[in-house]
């Protein structure tokens, strides 16, 4: 509400895995917006159909790095943000795992972050009512991410 969204893509993309399951992708520092830390939001589907898994979640950063990067002419116009990691809603709910450890390099910063699914159990196509796409595994690692 309060802006025209129609024709943006918001920096969204896909990639496809290779054949060890990796997917590799080259983005700019996240900006922030008003009640939310910095994230970037993922999500990790094994097929186009609706009976296929899905799994979404977030990767977060360390405030005390997002602080050096909006210092940055681009990030500056924008304001200080107004949500650290420990005052988010969704952070609060296991952020600390999610969170990328970037190191910086010539181009800029560059971090990994391993994923596991365990489909064992993935219910594929069960559906989570209040949101209508399916959930992801329960157990150690699993649940929703908000």
């Amino acid at each position: 509400q309060g802006f025209d969204t129609v024709e943006q893509t918001w920096l969204r993309g896909f990639q496809r895995t290779d054949a060890d399951g990796v997917a590799r992708f080259t983005t700019v520092y996240p900006g922030w917006y008003p009640g939310r830390a910095v994230h970037i939001h993922f999500k990790v589907r094994t097929g186009v159909t609706a009976t296929d898994y899905e799994f979404t979640s977030q990767l977060y950063f360390d405030d005390a790095l997002s602080d050096r990067v909006f210092e940055d002419a681009a990030y500056v116009r924008e304001g200080f943000r107004d949500t650290l990691n420990a005052n988010d809603f969704i952070f609060a709910g296991g952020g600390n795992s999610l969170l990328l450890e970037p190191t910086e390099t010539a181009e800029g910063y560059a971090a990994s972050f391993d994923i596991g699914l365990d489909l064992s159990n993935a219910g594929a196509g069960d559906t989570d009512p209040d949101r209508g796409y399916p959930q992801p595994p329960r157990g150690p690692g699993g649940g929703s991410s908000g």
